[in-house]
């Protein structure tokens, strides 16, 4: 593992990604820069070679650390010096990343042809689904179907964005009544295009598990090669809202997340669902980390519900974001990485073409 020569600069979302198929992913405000700039400051503190916009960005000011994830953007932190960029953002196909790949650059992220392509909830689950890997039953539900009112639904169960963010815009619905208030209520916000994913509801515990790619790593002060993608320990999630994990931006996960102890992590359950997210993660073709979350049923049997190509990367590295670790944050810490290590391990994974 070695990050030496490494000048690296972090981008974030500076525009909405575009619709594919009448599918919208909403934007979160402020594009990730709060995220990026805690990911910039905790590596400079690590004596890592950061490139900034600003020659000496405020600690509190996001934008001074970051640059947009524009063609624009990236030229600056290339002409700056930078030949890493760590992509902090939503990516996609055509995203201008695409064009400095091809000049030689290095990252940090996921591939954007397949970023894009399993930001789809619906065609990552058919994937999973099509290697025997455990994925709720779920259906797809159009405006028209919605609106000529000939869906069948069972209830209970979760409507969702099929290009979502976190647990923004996801609802457990009961009854006939909730149903018709959600989704019109997510049909006329226009924020999530023009289909909506609905999924069979679990009710047992929920874990997340952040699957980190193969590589060379630091662990425990050792070197450790890692042949295929690997899990972090699992993060149990409790305190939901409805039946629902709130969002980080509502509620800060260490306030509702713990990771798990020992006895827990060794049960077989635990054990099977760590060899199944690692084939996921496989199967999507993964460069860097991503977070897979998992729930079970009544009977205790574990479901892969959720896979996120981007996992939130927040951390407490400036003083007042101290309550802004990430899940991925809290499971690293339990294999001796703290925040900087973390970083550290998963910026010596950078590729390029």
């Amino acid at each position: 593992m070695t990050n030496a020569g490494i000048k690296v600069a972090i981008v974030y979302q500076a525009h909405p990604a575009p619709a594919v198929k009448g599918i919208l992913k909403p934007t979160k405000p402020g594009g990730y820069a709060d995220s990026g700039a805690d990911i910039a400051y905790a590596l400079k503190i690590q004596q890592i070679n950061v490139i900034t916009p600003a020659p000496n960005p405020y600690v509190d000011k996001d934008t001074d650390w970051v640059f947009p994830d524009t063609e624009h953007g990236i030229a600056h932190a290339i002409e700056k010096g930078a030949n890493c960029i760590w992509l902090n953002t939503v990516l996609y196909a055509d995203h201008p990343i695409a064009t400095f790949l091809n000049r030689g650059i290095q990252v940090v992220g996921q591939h954007p042809v397949l970023s894009g392509m399993y930001d789809d909830k619906w065609l990552t689950a058919e994937l999973l689904k099509d290697n025997e890997l455990p994925v709720p039953p779920a259906e797809l539900l159009s405006y028209e179907a919605f609106t000529a009112g000939t869906k069948k639904v069972h209830f209970p169960i979760v409507a969702k964005p099929i290009r979502g963010r976190g647990s923004e815009g996801v609802a457990l619905i009961r009854n006939k009544q909730e149903y018709h208030a959600v989704i019109t209520d997510m049909f006329q916000t226009d924020r999530y295009g023009t289909t909506i994913y609905l999924e069979k509801y679990l009710p047992g515990e929920e874990v997340t598990i952040t699957v980190m790619p193969p590589g060379e790593y630091q662990i425990h002060g050792k070197k450790e090669k890692k042949e295929l993608p690997w899990c972090l320990p699992a993060v149990k999630r409790f305190n939901h809202h409805n039946g629902i994990a709130p969002y980080n931006g509502t509620v800060a996960v260490i306030h509702n997340s713990a990771v798990l102890n020992d006895n827990e992590e060794a049960s077989m359950a635990i054990q099977q669902l760590y060899q199944q997210c690692a084939q996921a993660g496989k199967l999507v073709g993964m460069k860097a980390p991503i977070r897979i979350d998992c729930r079970a049923d009544e009977n205790g049997n574990y479901f892969l519900f959720d896979l996120n190509m981007k996992p939130n990367m927040t951390g407490p590295s400036r003083l007042h974001r101290h309550d802004q670790d990430s899940l991925t944050a809290l499971a690293a810490r339990k294999i001796g990485w703290d925040y900087p290590s973390l970083l550290e391990n998963i910026l010596a994974q950078h590729w390029g073409l």
